[in-house]
């Protein structure tokens, strides 16, 4: 419970901690908020850490001078594609050892419709996940399981880092700063956070929605089926 309640408090009031950060380590704060983002979006066990409310205090005190804008977009960039590639490294070297192990709780048909789900919708899918609190720590290591192509993955990792980055490195940059949002900062970050729902809960019931169309069309099909003898034991 304590780790829970840390995890929030740091959550809703990150402009507090990163200003003690800038304050104690001065401009070794570019090094530490690498190293934030790239365990955030390249360790699949960390998805706890903050992502898109980090990008949005950051961008909040570049605006004020505490950062070189151009210079943190990049590092952060740098962080979020490089976190995304080792994650992708992570699953594509586990997955295949791991599903190739006849345990009884893992599903070989599971790796495959995964590899066919990112060769479907992969690009879209990684990008999208970079705006999911969460999805995004583990889109590039599903992506990695499926087998998706590195250089199409890369493609969509460079794309989706840099979009990511810079909409809330410059969200906090050219609005963080105005009262009714500084001194509101946590319900900002809320709302950010529940946004960032948004995309995946919409991808989801499409989702949803196909594997029903398709079960209907299954089930149909079998009934059309003329049944034989052994239906009828």
């Amino acid at each position: 419970m304590n780790i829970i309640t840390l995890f929030f408090n740091i959550i809703l009031h990150l402009d507090e901690h990163l200003a003690t950060i800038i304050q104690m380590f001065g401009g070794w704060s570019y090094t530490i908020l690498f190293l934030v983002l790239f365990i955030e979006t390249g360790v699949v066990i960390a998805p706890y850490l903050p992502g898109d409310s980090l990008l949005f205090a950051v961008g909040t005190f570049a605006a004020l001078g505490s950062f070189k804008l151009w210079l943190i977009f990049i590092i952060l960039a740098l962080a979020a594609i490089m976190g995304d590639s080792l994650n992708y490294a992570i699953g594509h070297y586990i997955g295949p050892k791991v599903f190739k192990t006849n345990y009884k709780w893992l599903d070989r048909r599971a790796l495959d419709r995964t590899k066919e789900f990112f060769d479907k919708y992969g690009g879209k899918t990684i990008i999208i996940a970079r705006f999911v609190p969460i999805i995004r720590t583990f889109a590039p290591f599903l992506a990695g399981v499926g087998a998706m192509k590195y250089p199409r993955f890369l493609a969509y990792n460079i794309i989706g880092g840099m979009a990511w980055v810079s909409l809330f490195l410059l969200g906090g940059y050219f609005f963080g700063n105005i009262p009714l949002i500084k001194n509101n900062f946590s319900i900002v970050i809320l709302i950010i956070i529940g946004v960032s729902l948004i995309p995946v809960a919409i991808e989801a019931w499409k989702y949803y929605k196909e594997l029903r169309e398709q079960k209907g069309k299954k089930l149909t099909k079998d009934e059309k089926k003329p049944m034989g003898p052994e239906e009828f034991r």
